[in-house]
């Protein structure tokens, strides 16, 4: 586009000349310009169907700071679909960072993307339009909030840093590829729970395009060996499942599966998500960038030693589809020892929890993460990683069963590159009461719903909400610095979140973690902590909107300031599924001078 270029470029154009888009072409060339530099690049290479899992570089902290480079970069492949990826400076993707308690993360963050679509009716249209001069504007990454298919930003997932630019700011802070080099300083809390966390584009509009392209990497705050002595010194991988757009879109359901009946399949004749766990998935899914595709799923490879102990630490890196994970040793479930979600060890921070919960599958939405003990198959015997189907709805997306990666015993299996301490020390004693035994001193109520912009045509597009109860329904406004919620810190609220669509959604704030409380009214009162969590759909039969009751802590000082909450399914957080908060020193009276959503908002 002719705004990213940084020197004065001027071009006189008249149609009587009669230009063709071919001679602009042309001419750029000559200028050495090109709008999509990397097309037809192998820049975010990938490994082929079939191959071994390979645990991503781990980049670690020395002296209490770890320091990189770190570009992002897109493609454009043959078939049309495009890519996206983080590369370090000797072009390793996707890095786990790996950091302690208190350290710095310092990285200098470099836009390397290039616009895959066709720019030149754009320059066209500019040139018919008559005289274009034009110089690059020194323009503020942190303020300019543009929007653009070259716009981009990082978010650090689950982590409790200040949403301030320079930190975790996505409301405002938009790189431009032709911006100098941006850097990222995050000073991991001194009392930040150990566990998985990740790193991903923010930028409204075009999150679901990054991340579904392959933008997203781990990170992990070191010490969960710390919940339990019998994690010490287990070995350890880091797994990151993504999805992609359907490598075989036109295939049909593999000989294996059950016969689809009619009622199963649109007008088109592909499955829709009738909840048999069969048929196309809405996306191909990857394990560490090895592509499981539709509609054989080869696996992918993993050895492990016979009845060898190692920890999983598992991220749904996903745009929209949903797992529900399972090691299976032939077609026997096995038991998963869970000792974190979502980056909180259970036992941590005065969780009544035991450290370790045993189960035979974890559901995992877009955008969690998990992390359990699991043993190796014995020699001879088949295993697989798995994920069962889930029913999201007949409004969602079809995400069916399948196998994602074959275990292997191997008593001479290569060690995993990393493994726990295999000294431990205990947590020290938390600095705040246990979320779930403070009254809560507001408790709002909001929903999620969905409209087609043409209710007569089904094939119409869908907006996305997510409303405070009381008010219309509205897709988030990015130009808008209102906050449709005002909380203080220091206070602990109840959240009442209902799902007024038949699809089921996932909720997730940012800079904090919450208590589910109740599951459709039912009391739960889990004792440990998530940051995203799964709304149940609504069925017409149904005498109350399902609902999720979650206990929100506002107590850390380092979250004031305005970020968001949304859907995690990245398309309806795009379409508008997504709202403001702001979180106001302790110090400020709540008053309906403050927001009167605010006031809307309290019950």
């Amino acid at each position: 586009m002719l705004r990213r270029f940084s020197f004065f470029f001027c071009v006189i154009a008249a149609v009587s000349l009669g230009l063709a888009i071919n001679s602009v072409t042309a001419f750029l060339g000559a200028a050495g310009l090109s709008a999509s530099r990397d097309v037809g690049r192998d820049v975010c290479a990938r490994p082929t169907v079939g191959s071994a899992v390979a645990e991503p570089q781990d980049m670690r902290s020395h002296d209490g700071v770890l320091e990189l480079d770190l570009s992002v970069h897109d493609e454009k492949l043959p078939d049309g679909s495009s890519r996206y990826c983080y590369l370090t400076s000797d072009r390793k993707p996707s890095p786990n960072l790996r950091l302690k308690p208190g350290d710095l993360l310092l990285i200098h963050f470099k836009n390397d993307l290039t616009d895959l679509a066709a720019a030149q009716p754009e320059i066209d249209r500019a040139l018919i339009n008559g005289p274009i001069c034009t110089a690059k504007k020194p323009v503020d990454a942190c303020a300019s909030g543009a929007m653009t298919p070259v716009s981009t930003n990082l978010h650090f997932h689950g982590l409790s840093v200040p949403p301030v630019c320079h930190q975790d700011d996505v409301l405002h802070t938009s790189i431009q590829p032709d911006d100098p080099v941006f850097d990222y300083r995050v000073r991991i809390p001194d009392d930040a729970a150990p566990g998985l966390y990740w790193y991903h584009p923010h930028l409204h509009g075009f999150s679901k395009t990054q991340v579904l392209g392959g933008a997203s990497g781990a990170l992990i705050i070191e010490g969960i060996e710390r919940a339990d002595p019998q994690l010490a010194g287990l070995p350890e991988r880091v797994l990151v499942i993504r999805d992609q757009d359907l490598v075989n879109p036109e295939a049909p359901p593999a000989i294996s599966e059950p016969a689809m009946s009619k009622s199963q399949l649109d007008s088109d004749g592909d499955a829709v998500n009738s909840g048999t766990g069969f048929g196309k998935p809405s996306k191909d899914l990857s394990v560490n960038f090895v592509p499981v595709p539709y509609p054989d799923y080869p696996t992918a490879r993993l050895t492990m030693k016979p009845g060898e102990k190692q920890l999983w630490r598992v991220l749904n890196a996903s745009a929209i589809t949903y797992l529900n994970l399972a090691v299976l040793f032939g077609r026997s479930p096995q038991q998963l020892g869970i000792v974190g979600i979502d980056g909180v060890p259970l036992h941590f921070d005065g969780s009544p929890s035991q450290a370790v919960q045993w189960v035979s599958h974890i559901g995992l939405p877009p955008g969690s993460r998990v992390e359990f003990i699991v043993e190796g198959p014995p020699l001879g015997g088949p295993a697989l990683l798995v994920t069962r189907a889930v029913d999201t709805g007949p409004a969602g997306e079809n995400d069916p069963n399948r196998a994602l990666v074959a275990i292997t015993a191997d008593a001479n299996a290569p060690e995993p590159q990393t493994s726990l301490p295999s000294r431990t020390e205990p947590f020290p004693a938390p600095t705040r009461p246990w979320v779930g035994d403070v009254a809560p001193v507001h408790v709002r109520r909001l929903y999620f719903s969905e409209q087609q912009e043409n209710p007569n045509d089904p094939n119409s597009p869908t907006r996305f909400f997510l409303t405070m109860d009381g008010e219309t329904p509205k897709p988030f406004d990015p130009q808008s610095d209102i906050p449709d919620i005002v909380a203080r810190q220091g206070d602990v609220e109840d959240w009442i979140i209902e799902n007024r669509s038949t699809e089921l959604h996932d909720f997730h704030i940012h800079q904090l973690h919450f208590q589910l409380i109740d599951w459709n009214g039912i009391a739960v009162h889990e004792p440990f902590l998530r940051d995203t969590v799964n709304v149940p759909y609504y069925k017409s039969r149904m005498l109350a909107y399902p609902s999720v009751r979650l206990r929100m802590d506002f107590r850390d000082p380092a979250i004031v300031g305005t970020f968001v909450y949304h859907c995690h399914v990245l398309e309806h957080e795009d379409g508008g599924m997504m709202g403001r908060i702001q979180v106001v020193p302790a110090s400020t009276a709540t008053s309906t001078t403050l927001s009167n959503q605010n006031k809307k908002g309290e019950l």
